[in-house]
């Protein structure tokens, strides 16, 4: 029951790794663990950590969630939502990112 689940992630983000998987694939699931927890991004479903809009929403939510997002999408405008939300983004940035004055600004201030 989706309702279940939002409750148990929106406690523990974390929660997400014991639910069904049309559960993890579901965004709105997905999401509100991921705002409890961005680390749980591991648990979703392939396709929403390949999922452009998804990615760039829960990383606005956690930058810990760029740790879990599919490699080509850890560049530009996803990594300058993480970065908004800590510098510590920076760390799971694609190489060329950590160079970049805007991210490293964006990161910084």
């Amino acid at each position: 029951d989706k309702e279940v689940v939002l409750a148990a992630v929106a406690q523990n983000g974390s929660a997400l790794e014991y639910a069904a998987d049309n559960m993890k694939a579901d965004r709105e699931v997905v999401l509100a663990a991921v705002t409890k927890d961005g680390s749980s991004m591991k648990f979703a479903a392939e396709h929403l950590k390949s999922d452009k809009d998804f990615v760039l929403a829960a990383t606005s939510k956690s930058y810990l969630a760029l740790a879990y997002v599919a490699a080509p999408l850890k560049a530009d405008e996803v990594v300058l939502a993480a970065a908004a939300k800590s510098g510590t983004a920076l760390y799971y940035a694609a190489g060329p990112l950590t160079a970049d004055k805007e991210v490293v600004l964006t990161a910084v201030t």
